[in-house]
């Protein structure tokens, strides 16, 4: 779904069968500020600037997505018909609490993890996940998969029915394009030990310690330098600092999303402004 079709069926969601307001409102121009109400990273200005144009309004964006902002700052300036602003006001601050909270607490994280890259999860609201997924760029992580079609994961619940890795490996470099990344998900020592030698080009760490995942990035530094590793599982901003110094190369943090708050943002009518 494009930026332009998700916006409009947000706003039509709210303006449900028509804006009663507009049925007795006298129209004018008008100015409207968007106020932070507390400090965070900034994120959904393609969403707000389509929603805007949308309503025939004049939107100044005071901040971009991925800086950050305090407390009381302005945020925008969004300017003309005062019944217009009105009918996009609500869908126009959700879209800001939501993407520029998931920011934010992603960039608590980014600033956590040192070099070690910070990547998502496919742990999205339904229907939600382009949305969710460009708020955590915003906060300068990087996004997994969107998807099933764009790289094969061999989880635990695929591996429990596959007997032979090695050839199931063959199958998949034969079947699929010559770009697709394999990766497998793996729980301990020993099976980071099989999807190495069964020719992952990425391996997960899930759910284990930071000292397991140390004795995995030196098995892979020792013999298998070009194989990706990548840990995930309960990761937070608590034992982030032990992950990031195992010698991994990305960790996958479904919390960025599913965890991340609502900022407080409103909109404030200037009519003389």
């Amino acid at each position: 779904m494009s930026i332009r079709q998700f916006v409009q069926e947000a706003l039509c969601e709210d303006l449900g069968r028509g804006d009663l307001f507009a049925l007795i409102a006298e129209d004018r121009e008008a100015c409207a500020h968007i106020i932070a109400k507390e400090e965070g990273i900034f994120s959904a200005q393609a969403y707000i600037e389509a929603l805007c144009a949308m309503q025939g309004l004049k939107l100044e964006m005071c901040v971009q997505d991925s800086q950050a902002f305090e407390s009381r700052q302005i945020l925008g300036i969004v300017r003309g018909s005062y019944v217009k602003i009105l009918q996009a006001e609500r869908t126009l601050l959700n879209l800001i609490a939501h993407s520029s909270g998931i920011a934010t607490h992603t960039h608590a994280f980014v600033q956590c993890a040192g070099s070690v890259k910070i990547l998502d999860t496919r742990k999205t609201r339904p229907l939600l996940r382009m949305f969710e997924k460009y708020s955590v760029r915003n906060g300068g992580a990087h996004n997994h998969r969107f998807g099933l079609d764009d790289a094969l994961m061999l989880k635990d619940t695929h591996l429990a029915l596959i007997s032979d890795l090695e050839s199931t490996l063959v199958r998949a470099r034969k079947n699929l394009p010559w770009t697709c990344k394999i990766e497998i998900e793996v729980e301990d020592y020993a099976m980071a030990q099989r999807a190495f030698e069964a020719g992952a080009d990425i391996v997960m760490c899930d759910n284990m310690p930071p000292t397991e995942v140390r004795r995995v990035v030196a098995l892979r530094d020792e013999r298998y330098p070009h194989i990706a590793l990548e840990a995930s599982g309960n990761i937070t901003l608590d034992n982030i600092a032990a992950y990031a110094q195992s010698g991994i190369d990305a960790l996958s943090i479904g919390a960025l999303i599913h965890q991340a708050r609502w900022l407080d943002v409103s909109l404030k009518m200037q009519f003389n402004a």
